[in-house]
């Protein structure tokens, strides 16, 4: 169709699909910036806003908490054994468990969980919060002269935040267990080299890295769904959604390739 159209057509069409993408990716970095004020202003956590933040946060993590730790679990003993054992008929015993410490607490498991926390909790939440806005009732808030972000979107934010987070730590802990008795078994006269591997993957550089990019994980698994559904609560709900998952996909490689790259340097 295109290839039939005249040039200052196409031009054009490009031109406003491209200010769409601008327009959509900034309200989203604004709409992070409202709530990251909004996080760390003290007045944020009244009594009620904390017992709501706790009730978000109970809701979104409690329920995936096993399943999350029994995926992640298979997961981490099934890739630990295929790259235990493809190093022994290698030879490269020495370098099997620094790389599934590598592959899988510091790249894998941080992304997994931002995915999972994302289609679990952070999607869902952006549907409540379009239906909240097309029905009327954040409208109806700033009426009555309180915030709908603060309100309703921060307790979602913070619990997703949460949320991430909490797994990301529980299922990197399980995965340095697996790894350790998938390799060893079930006694303790390796524990001391273990230990000295995991310490030589976690450099200085690499804990910061990982830090960093759990973090930034965790603002895009919160921020993007949200935002999408919240600026595009006005097109259909699955053109929205749709939209929400191709930008958070899109962050997430941008960060995890960020990431590696300065792992690699």
């Amino acid at each position: 169709m295109l290839a039939h159209a005249p040039a200052h057509a196409v031009f054009t069409l490009l031109a406003r699909n491209a200010w769409r993408w601008m327009v959509g990716w900034w309200r989203i970095v604004h709409f992070g910036a409202v709530i990251g004020v909004m996080a760390l202003a003290p007045g944020s956590y009244s009594r009620r806003q904390r017992r709501e933040i706790a009730r978000h946060i109970v809701l979104d993590t409690a329920p995936v908490l096993v399943w999350f730790t029994l995926l992640s679990s298979l997961l981490s003993l099934v890739i630990a054994r295929i790259v235990v054992v493809t190093a022994l008929s290698y030879g490269l015993t020495q370098y099997a468990l620094e790389m599934v410490v590598r592959v899988l607490v510091v790249e894998i498991i941080p992304l997994t969980a931002a995915l999972f926390v994302a289609v679990r909790c952070t999607l869902p939440h952006g549907e409540e919060l379009a239906a909240l806005r097309l029905g009327g009732q954040l409208a109806r808030l700033r009426e009555r002269g309180l915030d709908p972000l603060r309100h309703e979107v921060l307790p979602r934010a913070v619990a997703g935040l949460f949320s991430v987070a909490l797994l990301s730590m529980l299922a990197g802990v399980v995965a340095l267990v697996l790894a350790y008795l998938a390799s060893y078994g079930f006694t303790l006269w390796a524990l001391e080299g273990y230990t000295r591997t995991v310490g030589r993957v976690f450099s200085p550089t690499v804990v910061v890295v990982f830090g960093l990019k759990t973090l930034l994980f965790s603002l895009a698994a919160v921020l993007v769904p949200m935002g999408s559904a919240l600026h595009d609560a006005t097109r259909s709900r699955m053109s929205a959604e749709v939209r929400g998952l191709v930008r958070l996909f899109a962050l997430l490689l941008l960060i995890e390739a960020a990431s590696l790259a300065v792992n690699i340097l």
